[in-house]
């Protein structure tokens, strides 16, 4: 039985990998269009529908509380999805994952607003922000370790990315639904009930998701490491209780990986939030711009996002991860005051080039994220470890980003604040990711071998090459 347990993974053939990327793709699209939706909603109606005794601004700053809410509730959802996604595998808890996520969506649809149930409404709406939160919390750790086990780790970074796209392609699917309804649809009649068609659009998605997420295999290199995990415990007692609990040896083994990942994940998400959600306020409100340009102009520049992700992880496999990921932070911060001097002119084409912009230099850290956070962590405490550094990292970051920026922007009436906002989080991030090592080179299940042994011998993981 040993050694059967220790026989090197078989990595899936090249249509078998195509399959999985796909599986993932499409299940983390589907998670981040409900994600992405709420906060679309959250700038342009849910301030009107759920608390509307408020002034527009206060109640925009409301409605992003409800929509912070959700990234509360992530971190629980790392613990736990990472927790049973580590002991049972990660097809399980990525099906539960969509499910919740879709559910809550949908139920969100349906919600009575503050004028037919009074304060019970933004009670509900913030339980179902919760729910999705939680869900999300789980959802991103269990895609990205699916690809990135199964995949040709010559590739990781291009093969890895692609679930990263389901990111911009949620936010494409959102932004494109929202911009056709506002579009076609009067301001009473999209405020009435047309805002409730994209939520509702949720449960066909969740469907085809959960068709084509349960076709797919669980990762070779999970299962190598649950029949090391097994083999052990046959012969030493003592290791039982170690592999029940994923998140301490995490802490006792990878406790800088889990910073460095924190670190990592402030100018990525910050920014993100800002270009993306935060963007739909100060287009509106300071330059003037209508409801319909500001979302065609996130529409157009998803679908370039869309487009550089896969790029930008092809090139982290050929440079390394840090390079990468340091270029984009970098970026990102000096494009600042650049994204809102253009974004005051009121033109859509200056609109459009800030947001585009913004988003090519966040694809650059988002791409080789998931590579670089998997190849940190040992196999049977990897879904833990990078859903907790991911996730965590997400309540000082993504969470209050919007409602930061809208708080500044009330609170001075400009931009600048917002901009220097912006570039601490990213000289945060190239601190971070300054001070990690490079893992492009690191086998999985090598590193699962090393961190398995000593903690120290986990570091030694950074020598092995593919």
């Amino acid at each position: 039985m040993a050694s059967a347990a220790s026989a090197p993974p078989t990595p899936a053939s090249p249509g078998n990998l195509k399959r999985i990327v796909a599986a993932s793709l499409i299940g983390t699209t589907i998670e981040w269009y409900d994600f992405f939706l709420y906060g679309s909603a959250a700038a342009l109606v849910f301030n009107k529908l759920f608390f509307p005794d408020s002034d527009p601004l206060v109640g925009t700053l409301l409605s992003f509380l409800t929509y912070a809410v959700g990234f509360a509730a992530r971190p629980i959802g790392a613990l736990v999805f990472g927790h049973y996604g580590d002991r049972l595998g990660r097809k399980k808890l990525l099906v539960l994952s969509l499910l919740l996520m879709g559910g809550a969506t949908f139920a969100i649809g349906l919600l009575p607003t503050h004028a037919t149930i009074g304060s019970a409404a933004p009670v509900l709406l913030t339980v179902l922000r919760l729910v999705q939160g939680f869900a999300l919390g789980g959802e991103w750790g269990g895609a990205v370790l699916l690809v990135s086990e199964h995949g040709d780790a010559r590739r990781r970074g291009f093969w890895a990315s692609w679930p990263q796209t389901g990111a911009p392609a949620g936010q494409l699917l959102a932004t494109g639904v929202l911009s056709l309804l506002t579009a076609v649809l009067s301001e009473s009649a999209f405020g009435s009930w047309g805002w409730r068609i994209p939520f509702l659009l949720s449960g066909v998605l969740v469907i085809v998701g959960l068709w084509i997420r349960l076709s797919v295999d669980e990762s070779p290199v999970f299962k190598q490491a649950l029949a090391q995990a097994e083999a052990r415990k046959s012969t030493r007692a003592a290791d039982a209780g170690a592999e029940k609990l994923p998140l301490v040896s995490v802490m006792r083994h990878h406790w800088r990986d889990v910073l460095v990942a924190m670190g990592a994940r402030m100018a990525e998400n910050i920014s993100y939030y800002v270009i993306t959600a935060f963007i739909l306020v100060y287009a509106t409100t300071s330059a003037g711009v209508s409801k319909q340009t500001a979302l065609n102009a996130v529409l157009i520049a998803s679908a370039v996002h869309f487009a550089v992700i896969p790029g930008w992880g092809a090139l982290s496999d050929r440079i390394g991860r840090r390079p990468v990921y340091l270029l984009g932070a970098a970026g990102v911060g000096l494009w600042m005051f650049p994204f809102f001097s253009l974004i005051d002119t009121g033109g859509f084409g200056n609109l459009l080039l800030a947001v585009t912009v913004g988003l090519v230099l966040h694809g650059a850290m988002y791409a080789p994220q998931a590579a670089f956070f998997s190849e940190m962590f040992a196999t049977r405490m990897r879904y833990s470890g990078a859903s907790i550094g991911a996730q965590f990292a997400s309540v000082a970051a993504g969470a209050p980003a919007p409602l930061i920026a809208t708080a500044l922007l009330d609170a001075y009436g400009s931009s600048t604040p917002i901009a220097l906002y912006v570039i601490s989080a990213a000289v945060l991030t190239l601190i971070a990711v300054g001070v990690a090592k490079e893992t492009r080179h690191r086998d999985l299940a090598d590193v699962e071998r090393s961190a398995g042994a000593e903690p120290t011998a986990a570091r030694a993981a950074d020598a092995h090459t593919v």
